[in-house]
């Protein structure tokens, strides 16, 4: 019997559940799935109080470092060896704590390297997809020169998580414009957040974002919703939205769009995505997110789920159940129905670089705080570039 807990709650886990079966009636071993809203609090409190459980699926990988070496057990070698064949080295990076052990092998991914469209207004007006940076504002003139569409629509609104979209930009931007070491320079404070490197970013930002003729009213997008952001590419007015994978159930749910896929171009409110291109076309870095699963005991039948988690087999499995993907280098997308998810899985597989939202690995004062305030006045105020990045490397706690 092992006990897997997790935030993973139903009805998504009794998707995971399914996915297990063959393995249990295999093996013998009982999957007590055991999910909860209360895993980031109550994870601490088990470790602590001796009740651990077998298998923890941390949501980030800043939750999980926090038990490396404090009740965390090294993964074993098969579980290792399975996740270099299995996922570039990126992935085996993040579930590697900050004692440089590896722990815990992914399982669930999220892309955010997204630009949404809809394939029907691009075929009706000749408008190709760009494959770089230079291609994709170039695009942009051009839907603004046809004075009919605008080129982008984006909103920073999210009541007090505001300005969070505009801290995405950035970070996709800074891992195309700079390098991955850069980018984890970044994250860590080793470079300041007004390095000239960064504002090499924010300023290529602003091309698009700080641009009335791509955007129109500019201060309209501090408050604009998320969700209202990309409302533009479902009724036409706009072209373009840059928005991660989860984006497509919001547009369908509340303003009637359709994902398809990008042959489809004679869907009404059919939309659906490319990626969000580099400087050039091989440069192929991915942002996003992921789950890692940690083990608190060594026992082999928990050792044996751990590994199960990592192969192709069950990877295959869980994502023809639906909703689902991950990095999996395995992974079929023949198994992956929704045309959105498919494109996500192909960025995972062919990304030259992937590293996690960066706000979410910073300091939660600067990640979750100026960095989301400054971004927002950025756009709200036309408060200047420089001021902002003066601005968060000031709030840098000292510790």
């Amino acid at each position: 019997s092992v006990e897997i807990y997790t935030t993973i709650i139903s009805p998504e886990a009794d998707l995971f559940v399914e996915s297990m079966q063959e393995f249990q009636d295999c093996t013998g071993i009982t999957i007590n799935w055991n999910g909860s809203q209360e895993f980031e609090a109550q994870i601490s409190v088990r470790v602590e109080g001796g009740t651990a459980p077998d298998l923890a699926i941390f949501p980030q990988p800043g939750l999980l470092a926090k038990f490396a070496g404090n009740g965390l057990v090294p993964a074993p070698a098969k579980v290792a060896d399975s996740v270099d064949a299995n996922y570039t080295a990126d992935w085996k990076n993040y579930g590697t704590g900050p004692d440089g052990v590896f722990y815990a092998p992914p399982l669930g991914a999220s892309v955010k390297s997204f630009v949404w469209y809809s394939p029907k207004t691009f075929a009706d007006n000749g408008w190709s997809i760009p494959t770089t940076w230079a291609e994709l504002l170039a695009l942009s003139d051009e839907v603004a020169a046809g004075g009919d569409i605008q080129p982008w629509c984006a909103g920073f609104g999210s009541g007090d998580a505001t300005g969070w979209v505009g801290t995405d930009w950035m970070e996709d931007l800074m891992l195309r414009f700079s390098d991955a070491a850069t980018y984890d320079a970044w994250v860590s404070h080793d470079i300041a957040f007004n390095d000239p490197k960064v504002q090499t970013v924010i300023d290529e930002a602003a091309k698009i974002l700080k641009n009335p003729d791509y955007v129109g009213d500019v201060a309209s997008i501090a408050t604009t919703t998320f969700q209202e952001g990309g409302a533009g590419i479902v009724d036409g007015t706009c072209a373009m939205h840059r928005q991660a994978s989860f984006i497509g159930g919001i547009l369908a749910a509340d303003y009637g769009a359709t994902i398809v896929n990008p042959e489809d171009t004679d869907v009404e409110g059919g939309i659906t995505t490319f990626y969000f291109p580099g400087v050039s076309a091989d440069q192929t870095p991915a942002l996003g997110g992921g789950e890692f699963v940690g083990a608190f005991s060594d026992r082999p039948e928990v050792q044996a789920v751990q590994h199960y988690l990592t192969t192709p087999d069950w990877n295959n499995k869980k994502a023809a159940l639906g909703g689902w993907f991950s990095a999996n280098l395995g992974l079929d997308t023949a198994n992956v129905a929704d045309p959105v998810n498919k494109v996500a899985v192909e960025i995972l597989q062919n990304a030259t670089t992937f590293r996690f939202d960066a706000s979410d690995l910073m300091p939660a004062a600067v990640g979750s705080g100026s960095f989301w305030k400054e971004m927002t006045a950025w756009v709200a105020e036309n408060k200047s570039s420089k001021a902002v990045l003066d601005a968060v490397e000031a709030s840098w706690p000292a510790n």
